[in-house]
This record gives C-alpha cells, sequence and structure tokens, in this order.
C-alpha cells in the first residue's frame, strides 16, 4: 500500500497548476490573482470631505462653541461628484457633502450636525482643528504601488478594491472545468422510485457541491451502469471539455468493477492507500485528461475529497494554503484504529473558555457507510498508521472544516 502522503503529492502532482487567464471582476470571485495588481490612479484620487458639512478654514472656526456661534457666509454648494470647484476664500464657508472633493482654500470640515445647517449664511457651533474629516488622497492606496498581491484570494473586498482602482478585469489562476461521474447498476437518481436492491445515487451530490464551493465548474453524469462500454460511452464524448474527471465506484478488488476494468492500461493506476475509509483509489490520464478515482461508499468518497481532492484542486488554482487547519483535541472516549493505516474519523470539536486544549468526540463508527453521522461533524479525527488505540483524554490531531 502507498502512504497517505505519498498519495497526495502524487494528486496534486497530477492536476498541477492552472494557467493564467484574463477575467471580468464579476467572474473572478473565489479565484486567485496570477499576478500582481498595481494601482493606476491613488485612493483616495483627491482629497475630499468625510462628512456632510462645511468646508471652512480652521483659522475661521477657531474658538467657536454653542454659546459663541461664528456664523459665515455659504459661497459654493459642492456636492460629490462636481469637478470644477471654486476656491474658498478667508471668512466664508462652501456646503460640502461627503466624498466631494475639498476646495483650495479649506483645510477643515465642519459636520452638519454642528452648524444650523444654513444654505446662504451658516452658523457654525463648533471648532474644527485642520485636517478635520479630510480624507487625503493616497491615504489609503498610493498610485503606481501593489494594490493586490499575486496569490490573493478574491473575495468581495478585493474586487472592491480592484474596480476602485480602475481595473475592469484581473489575471487569474484558471478554474477546472470538472466532470463527476457516480458508477453503480444499484444507483438510482431521485426520485425515481427503488426497488429491492437499489439505493439512491448521492456521491455525485456531494462532490458537485464541495467542488463547485473551490470556484470550478462541474458537469455531474449520475449512475453509469457497470458496464465497460456503457461507461465508456457515457463519457468519452464529455472528455474534449473537461479538464479533470472524478469518477466514484468501480475501483475495488471485485468483480464489476467498471472504473478499473474501463481504465486499466489506459493511462490510469489504481492502488491501495494505507488510510480507513478510502482504501481503493486510483489516478492518471485518460486521453490526456487528468482522471482521480475515487471509491464508492459516501463516506470514503467525502474523506477522499477532504485528504487528496481538495488540496490538490486548491493547488491547481493556485492557492499557497490548501490544508484544513490543524489543532490538538482531547478524546472524549477512546478509538481504535487499524495498525498501519492512517485513520480519519468524523468528530465534533468544540473548545471551553480558558482551556489551552479542545476538545473532540467522535460522530458515528468507522464504517464508510455512516454518512448521517457525517452532518453531525465539524471536523476528521486523525489517528496515525502507528497508533493502534487513542485511549480516552489522549490528545490527537484533528482536521477543522
Amino acid at each position: 500500500m502507498i502512504s497517505v502522503d505519498d498519495y497526495r503529492a502524487t494528486v496534486i502532482e497530477l492536476l498541477g497548476r492552472r494557467d493564467p487567464v484574463r477575467r471580468p471582476l464579476s467572474a473572478c470571485a473565489g479565484l486567485v490573482l496570477a499576478e500582481d495588481v498595481l494601482a493606476g490612479v491613488a485612493l483616495p484620487p483627491f482629497d475630499n470631505s468625510a462628512m456632510d458639512g462645511y468646508a471652512v478654514r480652521a483659522a475661521d472656526v477657531a474658538g467657536a462653541s454653542a454659546d459663541a456661534p461664528v456664523e459665515l457666509p455659504v459661497t459654493a454648494d459642492i456636492p460629490a461628484g462636481r469637478t470644477e470647484v471654486p476656491e474658498l476664500t478667508p471668512g466664508t464657508a462652501h456646503r460640502i457633502m461627503t466624498g466631494a472633493p475639498m476646495p483650495p482654500g479649506a483645510d477643515a470640515i465642519v459636520m452638519v450636525e454642528h452648524t444650523d445647517g444654513g444654505t446662504e449664511k451658516v452658523r457654525i457651533s463648533q471648532e474644527s482643528a485642520a485636517g478635520t474629516h479630510v480624507r487625503h488622497a493616497g491615504e489609503d492606496v498610493g498610485k503606481g504601488t501593489v494594490a493586490l498581491k499575486a496569490g490573493t484570494v478574491l473575495g468581495p473586498a478585493q474586487l472592491g478594491l480592484a474596480s476602485a482602482v480602475g481595473l475592469a478585469e484581473l489575471t487569474v489562476w484558471a478554474p477546472l472545468r470538472v466532470l463527476v461521474v457516480s458508477t453503480g447498476s444499484e444507483l438510482v437518481v431521485p426520485p425515481e422510485e427503488l426497488r429491492f436492491g437499489q439505493i439512491y445515487e448521492s456521491n455525485s451530490i456531494m462532490l458537485e457541491a464541495g467542488i463547485t464551493a473551490l470556484g470550478c465548474e462541474v458537469e455531474i453524469v449520475r449512475s453509469v451502469v457497470d458496464d465497460v462500454d456503457e461507461f465508456r460511452l457515457a463519457i468519452e464524448p464529455k472528455l474534449a471539455a473537461a479538464d479533470l474527471v472524478v469518477t466514484s465506484g468501480g475501483v475495488s478488488a471485485g468483480a464489476y468493477e467498471v472504473v478499473k476494468d474501463a481504465l486499466t492500461g489506459a493511462g490510469v493506476t489504481f492502488t491501495k492507500v494505507a488510510m480507513q475509509p478510502g482504501g481503493p483509489q486510483g489516478n492518471g490520464r485518460w486521453h490526456d485528461v487528468p482522471v482521480v478515482t475515487l471509491p464508492g461508499n459516501p463516506v470514503s468518497v467525502l474523506v477522499s475529497f477532504e485528504v487528496f481532492l481538495r488540496p490538490a484542486i486548491l493547488s491547481a488554482l493556485g492557492h499557497t494554503a490548501v490544508d484544513r487547519h490543524r489543532v490538538r483535541a482531547r478524546l472524549t472516549e477512546s478509538l481504535k484504529s487499524p495498525s498501519g493505516r492512517r485513520q480519519f474519523r468524523r468528530g465534533y470539536y468544540w473548545h471551553k473558555e480558558g482551556e489551552v486544549t479542545g476538545m473532540v468526540g467522535p460522530r458515528g463508527g468507522p464504517g464508510s457507510h455512516l454518512l448521517a453521522a457525517f452532518t453531525q461533524a465539524n471536523c476528521l479525527i486523525v489517528l496515525p498508521e502507528d497508533v493502534a488505540e487513542a485511549p480516552e483524554g489522549s490528545e490527537v490531531d484533528v482536521l477543522l472544516f
């Protein structure tokens, strides 16, 4: 059997790194920058008001108070977006709105709340020191500086900043087009009625959800029967439009292992990984398209996704942090694990205030068919290959979802 770490490295290498592409900002959410973004303009691009109020000279409102207000003539209105701004002469005020350019000659803003709101003359009841409520040009981002670094994951704030510095497109690592295939003659697609010996197909739905959440485009082919010709007929026409094929089922050592039968000798290698669940695995290239084959039991599928597929896809998309956050926690009950295999158990982690180490307890048994227990889990408990039993109270590694 191959080790978990070695097989993980093989899958990451198989997927490699995607090519950089230009995309409009609206199509970049969740993707990763492939190159630095330089600010074409400063932010703010000009000195502007941080408040609705009046632009003044600080010297003209010195000492103003509710008991001794200062009255100034209002000589201009400056709304946001005005491009021609008149100069402020000493002893006057300009009414100004948030975001509007500071007029030459003004060095402070008086909030409208500290005035009577006059439009021809304004009574000011609080002084305002120079620089008060003024946003200075370039105080957020300087023109020509790096606004976003390569490797940045693009969320709402990052995309907003890219637009704010004048960009309509970004260079990102291209998302993967993934073909997800579930196999098994026993599988039925809901809401078709089940017959004895059949089960509803769920693997493709789980994989689609997990892969889509990483920013990829997913097409699913559900419930391909255990027939090699039918498998090839269903998949081969779709390969030209796929960057990755992910299959579930049909890779074990029994009869009717359709994925193994169809792809052995066609560029895909099948192996056993020293883990529980998820031992039977396969990967390679079929018609030059990367293929990752997963076991058929639903928990094995989700664990394989977490341990192998998720980090490989994130790496291909340009992410530098591809692993789940790992913490140490104390077990609430003892756990047994098969010798020589790394066991991944569904668990629930919590941390008591004031405690240095968190606690974790299993959810469900080790069986790879116990999907409901996975819905109650917020982590995977990891028991190393050399641990046959972890006593209650012992510390273990935990991968947080």
